[in-house]
């Protein structure tokens, strides 16, 4: 089955800049308006910071490497010399905390 989406940003970013974007207009003032000395004219409110960080989020993460690899070579060196020590109860924290993690 395809599913065919059009119409949408081509990054969450984008999306995320959009909704926080928030433009607050008046039109020009009515005849009361303009007896009683009241102004009118065009306010804007741009929410835009949350964007900005969320940019610069994205782009420390995709500058950084998928693998450790320093980490991967330690660990391949120490179980090459049987120095690797598997900690049973350590993983099953670290499991429970993932599940934990993905259901909310």
């Amino acid at each position: 089955m395809n599913i065919d989406i059009k119409n949408l940003p081509t990054s969450p970013l984008k999306a995320v800049e959009e909704a926080s974007q928030v433009r607050v207009g008046r039109g020009e003032p009515n005849r009361d308006q303009q007896s009683t000395g009241s102004t009118a004219g065009q306010d804007t409110v741009s929410l835009t910071d949350t964007a900005a960080r969320m940019r610069s989020l994205e782009n420390t993460v995709a500058t950084m490497p998928v693998v450790d690899s320093q980490r991967v070579a330690e660990i391949k060196q120490a179980i090459v010399e049987g120095t690797y020590e598997i900690n049973p109860e350590r993983i099953a924290e670290k499991m429970l905390d993932m599940e934990q993690a993905w259901g909310k």
